[in-house]
């Protein structure tokens, strides 16, 4: 029993120190990979507050040395608007059966990984106001599934933002997203002692991933990078979907 213990945290570690890597390196992401590999050994009750609290340190960490450059006006906006859908995502976090949620999951980052793969033109925005309809959509995936970071980057993808404004304008908005969602996880009832445990596990590993994801940032040729994280990513949903339909 202890091995297996053992076993399942070195995992979830893992998981999380990978997911930490990639949000440092490119500034999202870490609960698109998170998700779906901690839901393959655990509910998404449990999963969801864990990789919250991941997010809202990496954020601290990474918007440090990046607010200079955030784009406010779209910024507020995004965060405002996704108070106004998390509502909706704890209700359904908390009401509907988790093999659903799962399969939601798994289909949206399918989706997503396409789209990127895919790289299809969108329609450039030019209007601020976008940002509520973006930020509402992202409001409810964050409280239920904690990635509403697909959203938002579709949302500064049709804005145009510039490489420097994408990254910093998305920690602006994640961070305090982030502390949303971990404050309505409690309020929920969702934090546990045995989730904390795992979050201080994960601590110096989240440190470790920042630090080498600072480096990354720089060394690596990005469109090199993301095509493995979107194809990492297909193979996660594809991977949870299996689970739901051939357990």
């Amino acid at each position: 029993m202890a091995d297996c213990f053992d076993v399942l945290l070195i995992y979830i570690v893992f998981i999380v120190f990978i997911s930490a890597l990639i949000r440092a390196t490119f500034g999202f992401g870490n609960a698109l990979i998170g998700m779906p590999l901690l839901a393959l050994v655990m509910d998404l009750k449990s999963a969801a507050p864990l990789v919250a609290l991941a997010a809202l340190f990496i954020g601290v960490l990474i918007l440090a040395g990046s607010w200079r450059h955030i784009e406010y006006k779209s910024a507020w906006r995004l965060i405002v608007s996704t108070l106004a859908g998390m509502p909706i995502g704890l209700f359904l976090l908390k009401t509907n059966d988790d093999s659903i949620l799962k399969i939601i999951l798994a289909v949206c980052i399918i989706l997503f990984a396409c789209y990127y793969l895919f790289h299809p033109r969108l329609i450039p925005l030019r209007s601020h106001r976008y940002a509520y309809l973006f930020g509402f959509i992202g409001g409810v995936l964050l409280a239920a599934y904690n990635t509403n970071g697909p959203v938002v980057v579709m949302y500064g993808s049709m804005r145009r933002w510039n490489p420097v404004q994408f990254r910093a304008t998305l920690q602006g908005y994640l961070f305090p997203t982030a502390l949303m969602v971990v404050a309505g996880h409690g309020i929920s009832g969702l934090w546990t002692a045995e989730i904390f445990g795992h979050f201080l596990v994960s601590l110096p590993f989240i440190l470790l991933a920042v630090w080498m994801g600072n480096r990354l940032n720089r060394i690596i040729p990005k469109a090199v990078f993301q095509k493995w994280i979107y194809i990492l990513l297909l193979g996660s949903g594809f991977l949870l979907l299996g689970q739901m339909f051939f357990k």
